[in-house]
């Protein structure tokens, strides 16, 4: 089976994604993730203004299989929540890189984004 690796994103070993977005980065967690997930049903996001480290826990995804920690690709403070997936936590399964997007972080370290995997690495780690 094939999945989604845009190229426009970076990624963790954990399956959660960045994507430079203006000044901010957009996270979500990948196509892969979701597939492995099942139906999402759930999703536990930070509040506007927390702080995110990078690779601490920042929320949870429920699936009908299984509860999930989400971790944080970069460092940096919560600007915008997608309030949507209260409502449509299956907007996570529908559109993982778009819609079901999770939260926007202001960046603190431009570095963190080169840390993390490239798509090449990323589809080399699902394959």
């Amino acid at each position: 089976m094939s999945f989604d690796v845009p190229e426009d994103c970076r990624y963790l070993e954990s399956h959660e994604w960045a994507r430079r977005d203006g000044d901010a980065v957009r996270v979500g967690i990948t196509d892969f993730a979701q597939d492995e997930l099942g139906d999402v049903v759930f999703v536990e996001l930070p509040e506007v203004g927390d702080s995110v480290e990078r690779e601490a826990e920042f929320g949870v995804v429920e699936s009908i299989k299984a509860v999930s920690d989400l971790y944080a690709p970069v460092s940096g403070e919560v600007t915008a929540v997608n309030e949507a997936l209260f409502d449509e936590p299956e907007l996570v399964n529908e559109d993982p890189f778009g819609d079901g997007w999770m939260i926007d972080v202001e960046l603190d370290d431009e570095g963190e984004l080169d840390d993390l995997l490239s798509p090449a690495e990323y589809e080399d780690q699902i394959a």
